[in-house]
């Protein structure tokens, strides 16, 4: 299987609904890929939080985050406060993560440089 870098390399495709979301063994596997941080919350999305020395960084990169996931019709959940930004990610149309979830995670992890 791939790393993350070959994760933040692929095309995200928004699933369509129709197929079950990913069981345990599955997204143990795809999170093993990602960046540490990521981890999988009590309702099943991937989440993290990015840390940020101000408010205006935390912006900033929500709105990369927010430019990605449009190009990608793909689009998490941001919680933007100051000095971290928030991240959750999951599949509505199948109330669960499938692989579109975590190639996101990965681009969003790319796009964090918090110098």
């Amino acid at each position: 299987m791939s790393d993350s870098c070959d994760l933040a390399d692929r095309v995200c495709e928004p699933c369509r609904g129709g197929i079950p979301p990913m069981e345990e063994p599955e997204i143990a596997h795809y999170l093993q890929q990602l960046p540490d941080g990521w981890s999988v919350n009590s309702a099943g999305h991937l989440v993290h939080t990015f840390g940020f020395p101000n408010f205006i960084d935390s912006l900033e990169f929500a709105n990369k985050i927010g430019a990605e996931a449009e190009e990608a019709g793909h689009h998490p959940d941001l919680y933007v406060a100051w000095g971290k930004c928030g991240v959750e990610i999951w599949t509505h149309k199948i109330n669960g993560l499938a692989e579109a979830d975590f190639i996101l995670a990965a681009k969003v992890s790319r796009l964090y440089d918090p110098e």
